[in-house]
């Protein structure tokens, strides 16, 4: 058994698979995967990674009486997610955030992680083929991966407090499978906090400048060259090591932290297109 704590569920025990799963290259990359992209060089404070996402949602639905298999579906579900996470969407034009999903049977087939999960009695097509209906579910429904990140980021961007969050979680039921909330209260909490989440950190003005900066700058050494898409499979640290070791690239990471064209960008740049994003969290 292995012993994960979160700040959001506390201590839970897992079965050996998580162990050896959280010891692939794979898993480890998602440790230097920075969650909100490449929002840290403007805002230092959010700064969690996406492996950290990853155990809270395989934590969340263990909690919520999830079956193993759906656990560990939890933790890998976004292995794929590129350097600088949803920038990746945004460097390879993909409006609906959805790349990741695109390349992540890819993405599992090329790892360690169909062997360790052959070792303990399980298939990687069960994760890449299942259907998990508490670790997914259509917008504007509530899920783990939902849960966890509007809960987690919404800390991060100091939006809510750990002390709000764990009160909502015991509100957290399961109906029919699915992720629903027993107060009345709580659900007209989590649905303004998504819509908070949403206008005050996904699309704040500094992130979108950070994320669309980065975009560029990967675009446009992309295009020259300097870099390739296999880059974009890197750790946020070493793919802007690859950017700074040109003095072009090292001038523009410098460029962002500094804030450099901050008003202009806004008003005239590439500024992302945030997905838009709703929440109507269930009653029960």
């Amino acid at each position: 058994m292995i012993q994960l704590n979160d700040f959001l569920y506390g201590n839970m025990e897992f079965p050996q698979v998580f162990e050896a799963l959280l010891q692939t290259d794979a898993l480890k990359r998602l440790a230097g995967i920075h969650q909100s992209g490449a929002i840290f060089l403007v805002n230092p404070s959010i700064c969690h990674s996406r492996l950290e996402h990853a155990i809270g949602v395989a934590m969340l639905i263990k909690k919520m009486g999830g079956s193993e298999l759906e656990q560990i579906a939890g933790l890998l579900h976004d292995v794929s997610h590129t350097a600088f996470s949803h920038v990746g969407d945004y460097v390879f034009d993909h409006v609906g955030e959805d790349y990741h999903e695109k390349i992540f049977a890819e993405v599992i087939y090329k790892s360690e992680i169909p062997d360790v999960l052959l070792r303990y009695g399980y298939n990687a097509n069960q994760i890449i083929y299942g259907v998990f209906n508490i670790l997914e579910q259509p917008m504007p429904s509530l899920c783990a991966d939902r849960l966890d990140y509007t809960l987690r980021d919404g800390i991060h961007g100091e939006i809510i407090t750990r002390q709000r969050a764990r009160q909502f979680l015991n509100a957290v039921v399961l109906s029919d499978g699915i992720i629903a909330v027993n107060d009345d209260t709580e659900v007209q909490w989590i649905n303004e906090t998504f819509e908070k989440l949403n206008n005050e950190v996904f699309k704040l003005p500094l992130h979108l400048y950070a994320n669309g900066k980065m975009t560029e700058l990967i675009k446009l050494f992309l295009k020259k060259g300097l870099l390739t898409e296999s880059d974009m499979c890197k750790t946020d640290t070493l793919l802007l090591n690859k950017i700074r070791t040109t003095y072009e690239g090292y001038e523009a990471i410098k460029s962002i932290k500094q804030l450099r064209g901050f008003a202009e960008f806004i008003r005239y740049g590439k500024v992302p297109l945030i997905k838009d994003r709703t929440l109507k969290a269930l009653l029960v």
